[in-house]
């Protein structure tokens, strides 16, 4: 692949406080998203270019598909149901009781059916926060919660390898893609080991997927980007620059998930940043990239 095939649009100008969770619905040809400071889950119609948007009570900070139909949901410190229909959220669990300041960051659920996500605490300006408050979290499809591991800072990007074998996942302020083994039928990990260190123009890694050659696709916030990393080697396979910096998220869909969808924030740029960037805060399609994506996996439960 030549990158000058790469084509890059926005294709939905949404003015993001700070859009996260991408996530493709194949049934409605829609991308969802959340905008986590704003409280909302946007659902975005490829075909009609219609966007609806659902307002919930708390930091909305990722969203996954239900096998039952409708969505599952990150908000605050608790796992909900959502009805998209009468836009409402049922509460599934609540995690970090103790812990007041802190919220849900980003989740996706695994091969099983399991909704992963991790927690952080409320930052005072972005990426800015009190160190070491999240854990991390899943909700198994009976509802019950398990705990992994403490002392989080900002619990990002996740995925699993295409044979279900390891787990990858993100502490943000680690600038780190770390692995670990992973047991599908009990959900329990093992081994944490790192793939990849950040360079120091790639900043913050954020959001990540995985593609059908097992290759991760990480957003790098305040990069600006989207890298390809080989976990195996440890080396970085592609750049893939945006034209906004706070790149947050991605994920494949479109047709046979051939398209790189990429969301990003506005929160965190001064006013001339915004005029220099007006797209920021929108939803990127990136086409072109030589390889496909896999569906996402619906919560179970």
């Amino acid at each position: 692949m030549t990158m000058s095939s790469i084509k890059i649009e926005c294709v939905l100008r949404e003015n993001c406080h700070c859009g996260e969770s991408p996530v493709w619905e194949e049934a409605s040809n829609s991308l969802l998203f959340v905008d986590i400071p704003a409280k909302k889950v946007c659902r975005w119609d490829s075909l009609s270019k219609q966007v609806q948007r659902v307002t919930l009570d708390a930091p909305v900070s990722s969203v996954a598909l239900r096998q039952s139909g409708d969505y599952v949901a990150t908000v605050g410190t608790k796992f909900c149901a959502l009805n998209w229909e009468d836009q409402s959220a049922v509460v599934l669990a609540t995690v970090d009781k103790e812990k007041k300041n802190n919220r849900f960051n980003d989740g996706k659920v695994d091969p099983a059916g399991r909704y992963f996500a991790g927690t952080m605490a409320e930052e005072t300006a972005p990426a800015v926060l009190e160190r070491r408050q999240g854990s991390l979290y899943s909700l198994f499809p009976d509802h019950h919660v398990e705990k992994y591991f403490d002392q989080v800072d900002i619990s990002n990007g996740l995925d699993w390898s295409m044979d279900h074998k390891i787990f990858y996942y993100i502490d943000s302020l680690s600038y780190s893609v770390d692995a670990f083994d992973y047991d599908l039928q009990t959900g329990k990990i093992s081994n944490r080991r790192s793939v990849y260190k950040l360079e120091k123009e790639e900043q913050i890694p954020d959001g990540m997927c995985i593609d059908v050659e097992g290759k991760l696709w990480v957003a790098c916030y305040n990069g600006g980007r989207v890298i390809r990393l080989d976990p195996e080697t440890g080396k970085r396979l592609q750049t893939v620059k945006l034209p906004v910096d706070k790149t947050t998220s991605c994920c494949f869909g479109g047709k046979d998930y051939s398209e790189m969808y990429v969301t990003c924030a506005r929160d965190g740029l001064d006013s001339k940043g915004l005029l220099q960037q007006p797209e920021a805060g929108g939803i990127f399609k990136i086409t072109g990239l030589g390889v496909k994506g896999i569906p996402p996996y619906p919560y179970t439960g």
